[in-house]
């Protein structure tokens, strides 16, 4: 490589960068509001198919088993265009914001099962017959007892599906959906400069992934001891 014939001056405009925060900025409430709320339906599907995938059942089981299989085994953008692009052939229609909630809350779920699942697992089944001793239904028993004990189990990697979850907002931008990526794209298209913009808007992925990385480590901090 001929590092000489790199024009180095180009490969970041700070004054663009400048001048465009704001604008890219606009597009973190779709991050933020997209990655809380496909999180909170991602882990209560994912706890859901976690419990049909452990129960004794064939019913419930099975489809728990294939979900997980789907989702694991697919590329999250192939799931996004399905809904998006896909599902109006047989007349659905979602709106990018619609398509984007289902298909991110279906792929925490399907991973977030997997971490629910190993997570109860990982409690001693001594828990179950104490809690059964004192006249406990399953329903409270795994209430009370056991899936306090799970969370702390499961934290660390719930913490790192969200982490992905953040980044993976950045392939909403293909579904129209107007988050820092796709900004980022209309003003670099404006300004035929894609590199300034992309690393900019890679910077603010990575602050906030930073932030959330450091409120994961405090929380492992407080509550990694009641696993030990």
């Amino acid at each position: 490589m001929n590092w000489n014939a790199i024009q180095w001056n180009n490969l970041f405009d700070f004054q663009l960068a400048q001048d465009s925060a704001w604008f890219v900025l606009q597009g973190l409430k779709y991050t933020i509001l997209i990655t809380i709320i496909t999180m909170v339906i991602g882990l209560l599907l994912g706890l859901i198919v976690a419990l049909m995938r452990m129960s004794s059942s064939k019913i419930l089981r099975y489809p728990a088993r294939a979900y997980i299989s789907i989702i694991r085994g697919t590329p999250l953008l192939v799931q996004l265009f399905i809904l998006y692009f896909g599902l109006p052939v047989i007349g659905l229609n979602l709106t990018p914001f619609l398509a984007a909630v289902i298909g991110l809350s279906l792929n925490v779920g399907g991973y977030s099962a997997e971490t629910f699942r190993g997570a109860l697992l990982a409690i001693p089944k001594g828990q179950w017959e104490a809690a059964y001793s004192i006249n406990m239904s399953y329903s409270k028993a795994l209430r009370r007892i056991v899936m306090p004990q799970a969370l702390r189990v499961a934290l660390p990697s719930l913490a790192n599906t969200l982490l992905s979850l953040v980044k993976d907002t950045s392939l909403l931008s293909m579904i129209t959906v107007p988050e820092m990526l796709y900004q980022a794209k209309i003003i670099g298209g404006r300004e035929f400069d894609y590199l300034t913009m992309y690393i900019l808007v890679a910077i603010f992925y990575w602050i906030v992934c930073t932030i959330l990385a450091w409120v994961q480590d405090r929380l492992e901090d407080r509550y990694g001891k009641f696993t030990k």
